[in-house]
Protein backbone atom coordinates (compact mmCIF):
# COMPACT_ATOMS: atom_id res chain seq x y z
CA UNK A 1 0.00 0.00 0.00
CA UNK A 2 2.93 2.34 0.59
CA UNK A 3 3.89 2.00 -3.07
CA UNK A 4 0.40 3.12 -4.11
CA UNK A 5 0.65 6.12 -1.79
CA UNK A 6 4.14 7.22 -2.87
CA UNK A 7 3.53 6.65 -6.58
CA UNK A 8 0.26 8.56 -6.32
CA UNK A 9 1.87 11.33 -4.27
CA UNK A 10 4.75 11.92 -6.70
CA UNK A 11 2.45 11.65 -9.72
CA UNK A 12 0.06 14.20 -8.19
CA UNK A 13 2.93 16.52 -7.23
CA UNK A 14 4.59 16.33 -10.67
CA UNK A 15 1.25 17.01 -12.40
CA UNK A 16 0.41 20.00 -10.22
CA UNK A 17 3.95 21.43 -10.43
CA UNK A 18 3.96 21.17 -14.23
CA UNK A 19 0.51 22.76 -14.45
CA UNK A 20 1.59 25.59 -12.14
CA UNK A 21 4.69 26.24 -14.25
CA UNK A 22 2.80 26.17 -17.55
CA UNK A 23 -0.16 28.25 -16.30
CA UNK A 24 1.71 30.85 -14.26
CA UNK A 25 5.38 30.62 -15.26
CA UNK A 26 4.82 30.45 -19.00
CA UNK A 27 1.47 32.27 -18.78
CA UNK A 28 -0.10 29.85 -21.26
CA UNK A 29 -3.71 30.98 -20.64
CA UNK A 30 -2.78 34.37 -22.08
CA UNK A 31 -0.31 33.14 -24.71
CA UNK A 32 -2.66 30.30 -25.80
CA UNK A 33 0.03 28.56 -27.92
CA UNK A 34 3.75 28.05 -27.34
CA UNK A 35 5.71 26.11 -29.96
CA UNK A 36 8.25 23.87 -28.22
CA UNK A 37 9.18 21.46 -31.03
CA UNK A 38 6.48 21.96 -33.66
CA UNK A 39 4.55 19.98 -34.75
CA UNK A 40 5.71 17.20 -32.42
CA UNK A 41 5.26 19.16 -29.19
CA UNK A 42 3.17 22.30 -28.86
CA UNK A 43 1.77 23.76 -25.66
CA UNK A 44 -1.83 24.66 -26.51
CA UNK A 45 -4.15 25.86 -23.74
CA UNK A 46 -7.46 24.05 -23.38
CA UNK A 47 -9.86 24.00 -20.45
CA UNK A 48 -11.60 20.66 -20.37
CA UNK A 49 -14.91 20.91 -18.52
CA UNK A 50 -16.13 17.53 -19.75
CA UNK A 51 -14.65 14.06 -19.92
CA UNK A 52 -12.18 12.63 -22.46
CA UNK A 53 -11.73 14.83 -25.52
CA UNK A 54 -14.10 17.39 -24.00
CA UNK A 55 -17.15 15.16 -24.37
CA UNK A 56 -20.22 16.50 -22.53
CA UNK A 57 -18.47 19.83 -21.88
CA UNK A 58 -21.75 21.66 -22.56
CA UNK A 59 -23.22 20.16 -19.36
CA UNK A 60 -22.24 21.24 -15.87
CA UNK A 61 -20.78 17.92 -14.71
CA UNK A 62 -18.11 19.41 -12.45
CA UNK A 63 -19.34 18.01 -9.13
CA UNK A 64 -20.41 14.70 -10.65
CA UNK A 65 -16.95 14.21 -12.23
CA UNK A 66 -15.21 15.15 -8.96
CA UNK A 67 -17.33 12.66 -7.01
CA UNK A 68 -16.85 9.97 -9.66
CA UNK A 69 -13.06 10.39 -9.61
CA UNK A 70 -12.90 10.22 -5.81
CA UNK A 71 -15.15 7.13 -5.69
CA UNK A 72 -13.13 5.38 -8.41
CA UNK A 73 -9.88 6.17 -6.55
CA UNK A 74 -11.37 4.68 -3.38
CA UNK A 75 -12.47 1.56 -5.27
CA UNK A 76 -9.00 1.06 -6.79
CA UNK A 77 -7.32 1.46 -3.38
CA UNK A 78 -9.83 -0.93 -1.78
CA UNK A 79 -9.28 -3.46 -4.57
CA UNK A 80 -5.50 -3.31 -4.15
CA UNK A 81 -5.79 -3.62 -0.35
CA UNK A 82 -8.11 -6.62 -0.31
CA UNK A 83 -6.29 -8.89 -2.75
CA UNK A 84 -2.55 -9.48 -3.03
CA UNK A 85 -1.11 -7.91 -6.17
CA UNK A 86 2.35 -7.34 -7.63
CA UNK A 87 4.43 -4.22 -7.11
CA UNK A 88 3.70 -3.30 -10.73
CA UNK A 89 -0.03 -3.41 -10.02
CA UNK A 90 0.44 -1.19 -6.95
CA UNK A 91 2.56 1.27 -8.94
CA UNK A 92 -0.10 1.30 -11.68
CA UNK A 93 -2.81 1.99 -9.09
CA UNK A 94 -0.72 4.85 -7.71
CA UNK A 95 -0.36 6.38 -11.18
CA UNK A 96 -4.10 6.17 -11.77
CA UNK A 97 -5.01 7.61 -8.34
CA UNK A 98 -2.40 10.39 -8.49
CA UNK A 99 -3.49 11.44 -11.97
CA UNK A 100 -7.18 11.34 -11.12
CA UNK A 101 -6.67 13.45 -7.99
CA UNK A 102 -4.55 15.91 -9.99
CA UNK A 103 -7.49 16.48 -12.33
CA UNK A 104 -9.88 16.71 -9.35
CA UNK A 105 -7.83 19.63 -7.97
CA UNK A 106 -8.09 21.35 -11.36
CA UNK A 107 -11.87 20.96 -11.34
CA UNK A 108 -12.03 22.40 -7.81
CA UNK A 109 -9.83 25.47 -8.31
CA UNK A 110 -9.65 26.19 -12.05
CA UNK A 111 -12.25 26.74 -14.79
CA UNK A 112 -11.75 23.11 -15.81
CA UNK A 113 -8.99 20.56 -16.20
CA UNK A 114 -5.93 22.35 -17.56
CA UNK A 115 -4.90 20.51 -20.74
CA UNK A 116 -1.93 21.90 -22.63
CA UNK A 117 0.22 19.18 -24.22
CA UNK A 118 -0.50 18.84 -27.93
CA UNK A 119 1.41 16.42 -30.11
CA UNK A 120 1.14 15.81 -33.83
CA UNK A 121 3.23 13.76 -36.19
CA UNK A 122 3.73 12.67 -39.74
CA UNK A 123 1.38 15.19 -41.35
CA UNK A 124 -1.52 14.24 -39.08
CA UNK A 125 -2.85 17.21 -37.12
CA UNK A 126 -4.06 16.40 -33.61
CA UNK A 127 -6.55 19.02 -32.31
CA UNK A 128 -6.64 17.60 -28.77
CA UNK A 129 -4.57 18.53 -25.74
CA UNK A 130 -3.87 16.54 -22.60
CA UNK A 131 -1.83 16.84 -19.42
CA UNK A 132 0.52 14.75 -17.29
CA UNK A 133 -2.37 13.50 -15.13
CA UNK A 134 -4.10 12.13 -18.24
CA UNK A 135 -0.93 10.23 -19.17
CA UNK A 136 -0.67 8.82 -15.63
CA UNK A 137 -4.33 7.74 -15.65
CA UNK A 138 -3.90 6.00 -19.01
CA UNK A 139 -0.63 4.26 -18.07
CA UNK A 140 -2.06 3.29 -14.68
CA UNK A 141 -5.21 1.82 -16.21
CA UNK A 142 -3.22 -0.17 -18.77
CA UNK A 143 -0.90 -1.34 -15.98
CA UNK A 144 -3.84 -2.52 -13.90
CA UNK A 145 -5.12 -4.54 -16.85
CA UNK A 146 -1.69 -6.07 -17.49
CA UNK A 147 -0.48 -6.67 -13.92
CA UNK A 148 -3.56 -7.82 -12.02
CA UNK A 149 -5.56 -11.02 -12.01
CA UNK A 150 -4.77 -14.69 -11.97
CA UNK A 151 -1.60 -16.17 -13.34
CA UNK A 152 -1.66 -18.94 -15.97
CA UNK A 153 -2.60 -21.71 -13.55
CA UNK A 154 -5.67 -19.79 -12.32
CA UNK A 155 -4.88 -20.08 -8.62
CA UNK A 156 -5.01 -16.32 -7.97
CA UNK A 157 -1.35 -16.05 -7.01
CA UNK A 158 0.29 -12.67 -7.00
CA UNK A 159 1.40 -11.70 -10.46
CA UNK A 160 5.17 -11.64 -10.67
CA UNK A 161 5.66 -13.18 -7.19
CA UNK A 162 6.93 -16.70 -6.58
CA UNK A 163 5.19 -18.88 -4.07
CA UNK A 164 6.27 -22.11 -2.49
CA UNK A 165 3.80 -24.27 -4.43
CA UNK A 166 5.89 -24.40 -7.58
CA UNK A 167 9.06 -25.33 -5.68
CA UNK A 168 7.27 -28.02 -3.68
CA UNK A 169 5.79 -29.44 -6.89
CA UNK A 170 9.22 -29.63 -8.55
CA UNK A 171 10.67 -31.42 -5.50
CA UNK A 172 7.81 -33.91 -5.55
CA UNK A 173 8.37 -34.56 -9.26
CA UNK A 174 12.09 -35.29 -8.68
CA UNK A 175 11.44 -37.83 -5.92
CA UNK A 176 8.83 -39.82 -7.81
Amino acid sequence: MRLIFWTGFWTFLADQALKFYVLYGLNLPEEQVIDVAPPYLVLRMAWNRGVNFGLFAEYDLRWFLIALAVVLCAIVIWWMARSPQSRWAHASAGLLVGGALGNVVDRLYLPGVADFINMSCCGIYNPYAFNLADVAIFVGAVGLVLFTGDDDNGKGQRAGKRTGTGTARRRADKTS
